[in-house]
Parts: structure tokens; sequence; C-alpha cells
């Protein structure tokens, strides 16, 4: 029983998929293994033989998640779409010129919250995490705009605001890592872009920076209708090496189209920040991710134990 349970929660902690997928391979392999136990004790092995035999028959964990993943990782076109559709929106948003119309925030920002919230609580699926990051933008977009303040003052929002960002943001982010560092990374996607745009288009008064964003929308939409492509993409492949280069392929080229709009705004130092901000959003939920894992593979070792008792 042991050898079994802790094979399937190995299995588990590697597989990366949305739980209603996670459950249905781990009741299949269950069966499987339950099943060749059986082939193997009518042979005259023990119970533990018996299932020792059966689960190195299929093979290493780690061998047969990356074999389920990319069996099971491919989403459809259905799924594909809908993951791109707030880069769709927001892409549309800006080449309608739909920007200024501050009626519009509210009720797109509440469907965005909405959307969300329910796929947070049903099985955070492969769409869910486009949804997501928006949900932070406003957390990033208050940050940019401390930037408008007297030089003596930034600091003082600085202190207090950033661990407040931090508390907002780790925890989401570390629940995400747990489901796939991959949608991690995916879900943070818009961060550079976003600030990248705010510091291209300057800092003046408000009038001077709206009529910069008037000028610069269809770039700016531009610029999130790649993110739909990355999105789209990153659903449709199976391979983990495609996503991730998904990801980073797009990205450069969204600070390609930001870099064609600026006007001087951002210096040599700037670019290399948003450059590092980006490499450290990409690979930064990589590095976690051991971390992370191995938390939840204990977590989840002691309550298949205390399960047991």
């Amino acid at each position: 029983m042991a050898i079994k349970l802790n094979y399937l929660n190995s299995l588990r902690s590697y597989l990366r998929l949305d739980s209603t997928t996670e459950d249905d391979v781990v009741r299949e392999l269950r069966t499987h293994i339950e099943d060749k136990s059986e082939e193997f004790m009518e042979s005259g092995l023990s119970a533990d033989e018996a299932t020792r035999a059966a689960t190195q028959s299929l093979g290493s964990p780690t061998l047969v998640a990356k074999q389920m993943y990319e069996v099971y990782s491919q989403g459809s076109w259905k799924q594909a779409l809908f993951a791109a559709l707030p880069h769709i929106l927001v892409a549309l948003f800006f080449a309608m010129h739909w920007w200024h119309i501050t009626a519009c925030l509210s009720p797109i920002l509440v469907v965005v919250i909405g959307v969300a919230i329910y796929g947070w609580t049903h099985g955070k699926p492969a769409w869910l995490f486009p949804w997501l990051g928006y949900c932070l933008t406003p957390v990033i977009v208050i940050g940019t705009l401390l930037i408008n303040l007297s030089s003596g003052w930034v600091w003082v929002a600085a202190i207090t605001y950033i661990p407040l960002a931090l508390f907002v943001l780790l925890p989401v982010t570390r629940k995400t890592i747990e489901r796939d560092w991959l949608f991690a990374s995916l879900m943070l996607l818009p961060i550079p872009v976003i600030l990248g745009w705010r510091l291209a288009l300057g800092i003046e008064d408000m009038q001077q920076w709206l009529a910069r964003i008037y000028d610069a929308a269809q770039l700016i939409a531009l610029s999130f209708a790649v993110l739909a492509l990355t999105v789209t993409t990153f659903i449709r492949v199976r391979q983990r090496w495609a996503k991730a280069g998904a990801l980073l392929t797009h990205e450069i080229i969204l600070l390609v189209v930001v870099a064609s709009a600026d006007k001087n705004a951002i210096g040599l130092y700037t670019w290399i920040f948003l450059i590092l901000l980006f490499l450290f959003l990409v690979i930064s939920p990589a590095l976690l991710d051991p971390v992370v894992r191995c938390s939840s593979s204990k977590m989840l070792l002691h309550t298949a134990h205390k399960t047991s008792r």
C-alpha cells in the first residue's frame, strides 16, 4: 500500500496538469498498478513485491509524468482562444480608442476578476492564467504612478507600497508555480510590457501623457495582439520546451515593438532594467519550482500518511 501511495504521490507532484485531469490520470494508473500487482501475486510474489514490480514496470514517476504531460497538455483551439481573449480585448481597447472612455474600465475589470475567480476555484485550467495576470495588473499600474511623486515622497511610498504589492503577488505566484512554473511566467508576461509602455510614453503631465497614448495606440494594440498570439501558441503546443520558447520569443518581439515607439524617454539603464525584469519574470518561476514542489510533496506525503492511519 505504501509503495503504491508513494509512487502515485510522487507522480502527481510532477504531472503539472489541471486537478481534474490529474485525478483521472492517477485513477487510471492506480487501476493499472492494482491489475499488474494481482498478476504478479498470481505468479507467487508477495503483496509488497508485486506492487513494487508493478510500479517498476511503469517506469520512473518523472518519465511517466512527462509522457502524460505531452498527451494531455495540449489545449483545444477553444481553450486557446479563451486564454488569449483578455489580451485581444486590451488590443481592441487601444485599437478602437476606447481607452479614454473611463466608464468601460469598471465593467471590464469586474468581468476579468469574475473569470479569474471562477477559474481559480475550478481546478486552475490552462486558460485561467492570462486572466489572472490582468487581476494583478492594477498592482503594477499603481506602482508605476509612484514615479510621478516628488523625489522625497517616492521613497516613502515605495517603502509602504512594495511590501503590500509583494503580499498580493507572492502567494498567487506560489500557488501558480504549484500548478506549473510555466503558467507563472505566462501570468506575469504583461508586466514588463505594461511597464515598458508606461516608461516609453514618458512621465510628463497627464495631458501630454494622454496625447502620447493616442499617438501610440496602434502600436500598443499590436503589442497586446502579440501577447494574444503568444498565449495561443503556448496553449496549443505540447512540449514544455516549445511553450518556454514561445514565451521567450514573443517577449523579445514585444520589447522591440515598445522600443519602436520610444521617444528617447527610456534611457540605456532603464532598458537594461526592463530586459532584466523580463528575464527575471520568465526564469524566476523555474528557479523557484524545485523549492515549491519539494514543500508541496512533503505536505502531500504528510496528508497521505495521516489518511492511511
